[in-house]
């Protein structure tokens, strides 16, 4: 699915450690795409073949997703955190001789992004987040429906083995559960796409580092959250959300007032779709992210 492109595997030192898998192609200024939960870097199939003329793409699975192998867990959940995940992206990126680039996040890779962003603000030229709202804002504004509707956050971050246990039974059926409850059209995503995203879910080693990133996000990511808060960090570089109206609509809230209190600089670009908004939209996200990066 991202034909003349190439694969590769960087060691990387930070937290633990890891071995990460990245696809690169394309010509142009770097930029960094990383792909959310239950997904992997080929949930970037459809930006990469409407970006790589414009772009030098980084594709890389995240530490312990995919094709990508991390730690093994930590009491504290470090080993799983934004800003290990973060830090690996920069040493990836530096790796292959990007210093500064454009960063886009969807999910999970949204938050790392966000992450990234505040840790290494040197290294984001600019910066855009698909469909997310802060990890912060999501824990401390949620009520029993929000609960509902965002289950599995409570769920995945349960103490080891409950979430694994229970996912392994049936990892397909799991992932697809996900993918019709948060797709606005499920026939949108590719199956081939859908097929390696299946691939990697079923191996216990994802599902483990994919509860652990929760659980790094009902713990440390907060305690990381809260500090920077209270020290008045935020986000400096010129910052895009794109989202969608079927997804976080039906959480009641839109995301560009609450992201203001993060970000300096910030504008949205909303589009009719669900939470799989590269994949649903490829055209428009692809069309909106090469507006705002430019060249």
């Amino acid at each position: 699915m991202l034909r003349g492109f190439s694969a590769q595997r960087i060691q990387v030192a930070a937290a633990g450690g890891a071995t990460i898998h990245v696809v690169t192609g394309g010509s142009g200024p770097p930029l960094l795409l990383l792909h959310g939960y239950p997904q992997t870097h080929v949930a970037w199939h459809a930006l990469a073949a409407r970006l790589s003329a414009r772009y030098s793409l980084v594709l890389p699975d995240l530490r312990g997703y995919g094709d990508s192998l991390g730690p093994r867990p930590d009491p504290t959940h470090h080993n799983h955190c934004k800003r290990a995940m973060a830090t690996d992206m920069v040493e990836v990126m530096a790796a292959l001789g990007h210093h500064r680039f454009f960063l886009a996040g969807h999910d999970r890779g949204a938050r790392v992004a966000h992450r990234l962003a505040l840790d290494y603000p040197d290294c984001v030229t600019r910066l855009a987040l698909l469909d997310i709202l802060p990890t912060l804002t999501v824990w401390e504004t949620m009520d029993w429906t929000a609960a509902l509707q965002t289950y599995h956050w409570s769920f995945l971050a349960q103490p080891p083995p409950v979430p694994e246990r229970l996912i392994s039974h049936d990892p397909d059926f799991y992932l697809h559960h996900l993918l019709d409850r948060w797709a606005g059209n499920r026939a949108l995503l590719e199956s081939d796409a859908v097929a390696a995203y299946a691939e990697a879910f079923r191996r216990p080693s994802v599902i483990e580092a994919t509860c652990e990133d929760y659980r790094a996000g009902a713990t440390v990511d907060l305690d990381h959250d809260r500090a920077d808060r209270a020290a008045g960090r935020r986000i400096a570089s010129p910052t895009l959300l794109i989202w969608g109206r079927d997804y976080l609509t039906a959480k009641g809230t839109t995301p560009l007032a609450i992201w203001r209190d993060y970000a300096d600089d910030v504008r949205e670009v909303v589009f009719d779709c669900g939470h799989f908004v590269a994949e649903e939209e490829p055209d428009a996200c692809a069309g909106a992210l090469a507006s705002f990066f430019g060249r």
